[in-house]
């Protein structure tokens, strides 16, 4: 699968909505990661049974820097490297599911161990890399130390395939919201994305699509906040005036 293309000319643009930092989008994919690819000295490992428990719990991370007087047990050409490798894909069928990709890079400080259910790995942290449509972007330690996972992060796949499969005429009201309107040439437009800010929509025509955000009244703390949240994004669909056919 493919990432989606290129943004559309930001001149032509509204501001663009409030969305989590690039250290706050890479915690909520490790938060809720199902599975992740380990390259750990050489050998690869596909691990599926994270069940959208926060990786970081099975991980601790380490600055890069042995502290002052205290010299490593193993020097650093000799620890292994180790790569974890996640892929953010959207839950409900859209064109281009890959939203993102997060690899984070480091050295291992203590043996990896797949099965393992008490103890947990240490590992000396290189970089994680964030990549989405609009391109790369690279997390040091201190941004992901200080980024906190989304609060809807566990929830939204299930939020959005609700959403989709048991209220799809939700969906098009929400496309009242959109500005400007969508046109004719729109055959389809289905939630891809949901975060503490607000939801995102894929907006499919015959040959291209795009992603438009339409901002919660307020950034959520809590998932307990989302649905008031939502209702309010319906209930000001619901005030505007014009109407819209598209499919759901």
């Amino acid at each position: 699968m493919r990432m989606s293309g290129a943004p559309a000319n930001p001149a032509a643009q509204p501001a663009p909505a409030a969305r989590p930092t690039d250290a706050e989008r890479v915690r909520s994919i490790l938060a809720a990661a199902h599975s992740m690819t380990v390259v750990a000295d050489g050998l690869q490992t596909e691990v599926r049974h994270l069940d959208g428990t926060d990786v970081l719990g099975r991980l601790h991370l380490h600055p890069a820097a042995p502290a002052a007087g205290n010299p490593p047990a193993v020097p650093h050409d000799e620890r292994p490297s180790i790569r974890l490798e996640f892929t953010d894909i959207a839950p409900t069928p859209v064109r281009d599911r890959v939203r993102a990709r997060v690899t984070v890079l480091g050295r291992l400080l203590t043996p990896y161990a797949q099965a393992s259910t008490g103890d947990s790995t240490c590992m000396e942290y290189g970089q994680a890399i964030l990549e989405t449509a609009d391109g790369f972007s690279y997390i040091n330690l201190e941004e992901l130390d200080e980024a906190c996972p989304d609060p809807l992060a566990p929830y939204e796949a299930g939020m959005l395939t609700h959403l989709l499969d048991d209220h799809p005429d939700l969906v098009t009201l929400l496309l009242r919201l959109v500005e400007p309107l969508p046109t004719a040439a729109v055959l389809r437009a289905l939630p891809v994305a949901m975060d503490r800010y607000g939801i995102t929509l894929r907006l499919e025509e015959r040959r291209r699509h795009h992603d438009v955000r339409l901002a919660f009244p307020s950034p959520l703390d809590h998932v307990e906040q989302s649905g008031a949240q939502i209702q309010a994004l319906f209930s000001a669909a619901r005030r505007r005036s014009h109407r819209n056919t598209l499919p759901a």
